[in-house]
Order: structure tokens, then sequence, then C-alpha cells
């Protein structure tokens, strides 16, 4: 069994569940906490008894962002040492964002700067009404470049530019409307509306069927019309011949409700 210092990870109804343990520190993103949280996704990936992950945090905010003492040291870094470190938090979003499950961020709190990009790469993000979200890279002489290949992707260039270049930080209805947050609950219904979302994923849709159409959406933004319609229908052809697929469509004629 993984042992953790700065996140914890416990399964329950094949949700698996980590959850940023840095309180004191905001939950800042530390080389060591984004090694940690490496090694859990890619752990709860690989295990057959979770189907969803959930992403959440301990203390009064989700996550602030870079660890100052961290971004002190940058400083004395030579240029090799920089790419090291980038890639590092590089290597983090994408392994969330290309997962094969689906990941569902419960956002409890401020999420700014490496903090609002962990939420951009989950496939879902529930937060609370007074919770703030932004990238305030430009006002300390930094760029969020990690981050924003995924918000493109997220959120389009129009609102991208906005929340980039300004730097501003924007609250929970703001980011609903640009399409950041999915969802907005009360903080006293949050963890038991995100748990009950996860679980009715795992009961009402096929796991297979998830992660294939994940996988497809992660693709496609980077192909012409003509190769994304090749894969598409390859993929469909594929999906067919799937036991998940047979399973459902056999419900589905015999009006039975199926239980994934």
């Amino acid at each position: 069994m993984t042992t953790f210092n700065y996140i914890t990870c416990i399964t329950d109804q094949r949700v698996g569940i980590i959850t940023l343990n840095r309180p004191e520190k905001r939950n800042a993103l530390s080389f060591d906490l984004i090694a940690e949280l490496k090694v859990a996704f890619e752990k709860y990936e690989m295990d057959p008894g979770v189907n969803i992950i959930i992403l959440k945090a301990n203390g009064a905010a989700f996550c602030a962002g870079a660890d100052i003492t961290d971004l002190q040291r940058l400083q004395s870094y030579s240029f090799e040492q920089n790419v090291a470190d980038s890639n590092h938090l590089k290597e983090l979003f994408l392994i969330i964002y290309t997962l094969k499950k689906v990941v569902v961020a419960q956002v409890q709190g401020h999420a700014l700067a490496g903090g609002c990009g962990l939420a951009t790469v989950c496939d879902f993000v529930f937060t609370v009404p007074e919770a703030r979200f932004g990238y305030p890279e430009v006002k300390i002489g930094f760029i969020p470049a990690i981050v924003m290949i995924f918000l493109l992707r997220k959120i389009g260039e129009a609102e991208a530019r906005r929340l980039l270049l300004s730097g501003d930080s924007i609250n929970a209805e703001q980011a609903f409307q640009m399409g950041l947050v999915h969802e907005i609950v009360s903080s006293e219904k949050l963890e038991k509306h995100v748990m009950d979302f996860a679980t009715r994923l795992i009961h009402t849709n096929s796991s297979h069927a998830m992660m294939i159409t994940k996988q497809m959406i992660t693709k496609l933004h980077s192909m012409s019309l003509q190769e994304s319609l090749s894969i598409a229908a390859d993929m469909n052809a594929r999906a067919r011949e799937s036991d998940d697929f047979k399973r459902g469509i056999n419900a589905f004629l015999k009006k039975e409700k199926i239980e994934w």
C-alpha cells in the first residue's frame, strides 16, 4: 500500500477519492505533492474496483497554485532544471486529462493559478458559491503556459484570453457561465452531491463507453475533419463489438433497466 504525505486516498462504492491534504499551505502544489498525485491517479486508473475518481481538498482553499517555497527555489535553477520541473506539472495535467476514467473535481474553496489548472483538466467541476477561480500569473511576471493548452480546449479563445491576460479572479457564477464549472452547490451539500453524481454515473453508464468517449474527445481536437470521421467510424465499429454494448442493447430491446 502506497504511503502518502500530502494527499489521502480512499475507495468508496467504486469511487476513488483523492484528497489534497496540505490545508496549512492552502494545498499549494509542491514538487512532492505533484509526484504523489501522479502516483495516485495512475494507481486508480489501473484499479478494476474503481470506476470514477473524485479530486477534492481539505481546508478553506481547494488549491492556491504553486508552493511559494518552490517558486523561491526555482530562481536559482538552470534552464534545464526549470524545464524538468515544468515537465513534472505538465505530466500531472496530462495524466488527469487523458485518464481512462472520469475525474470529478470537488472544489470547496478558491482554485487559483495551478490550482485552477488542476480543476480545468478534470472532466467535471462542482464548486460552491463563494469559491473564486483565476490565473494571476501575469501579475507576477509569470505565464500560465501549460494549463493554457487545456483551457483553450475547454472554454475557447475569447474566454481564455479574458482570464489569462487580465489575471483577474472570477466568482463561481462567472466560472459557470464560461464553462469552467459545471454546477454550483451549497457548501453543506457539496460532498453528498458530488458523491451522488459519481455513483449515478457508475450505475447508469457503461465504464467502457465512457472511457472510449473520453479518449475520442481528447484525440479529435488535433485532427482534420476527414481524420476525425475515420477515427469515429472505426471507434464506432469497435464499440459495437464490446460486451458492454451487447449487454446494453439486449437490455434496451427487452425494456429492462440495466445496472452497470
